[in-house]
């Protein structure tokens, strides 16, 4: 038993990390036309208030701003709720959702309702403009603001709570 362990377990973690290689390979392919730095974007968000990127900054220096871009509609989003609750719910991390193309305020605020998310941060984003000045054009999107403003490791397509912690926890370096 143990002289068929070794090889079969080194052949499990060189498919691993070969996918691992594809996998991150092709999200740096689909990202690359990000841009660097965060474009600035003030905007009302659905409980009334109104966020500016660089006041947040300002109130919440050396802090990473997590911002998922999401959408009622999307198949994919609706898997990542419960990670995006939790991050919403740490009292240590700052998360803001963007409701992209997901119909007005009160649509919003309804789909959030059933689905028991009515506490989110969350920024309406009606016609897209805000996800296309980010560069991206599917959801659901996870990126990092760092403290300089710089955008750091974007993810389109589903992101595991677990990856967008690492990723939060990765830009503060």
């Amino acid at each position: 038993m143990n002289t068929r362990f070794w090889p079969t377990l080194r052949s499990w973690l060189w498919t691993l990390f070969c996918l691992i290689v594809v996998v991150s390979a092709f999200n740096l392919w689909r990202t690359r036309d990000i841009p660097t730095q965060a474009p600035h974007f003030s905007a009302p968000l659905l409980n009334g208030d109104r966020f500016d990127l660089n006041t947040s900054r300002v109130q919440h220096p050396n802090q990473p701003l997590a911002l998922i871009f999401w959408a009622q509609w999307c198949p994919i989003c609706r898997t990542e709720e419960h990670s995006i609750n939790r991050l919403v719910h740490d009292p240590d991390l700052k998360v803001l959702v963007v409701a992209t193309q997901s119909g007005d305020a009160q649509a919003v605020k309804q789909t959030l309702r059933e689905r028991g998310h009515d506490d989110w941060n969350v920024l309406i984003d009606e016609e897209g403009d805000l996800m296309r000045a980010f560069g991206f054009s599917a959801v659901p999107v996870f990126v990092v603001i760092d403290a300089q403003g710089q955008i750091r490791h974007p993810q389109i397509g589903y992101t595991s709570e677990l990856g967008m912690r690492a990723r939060l926890w990765l830009s503060r370096f």
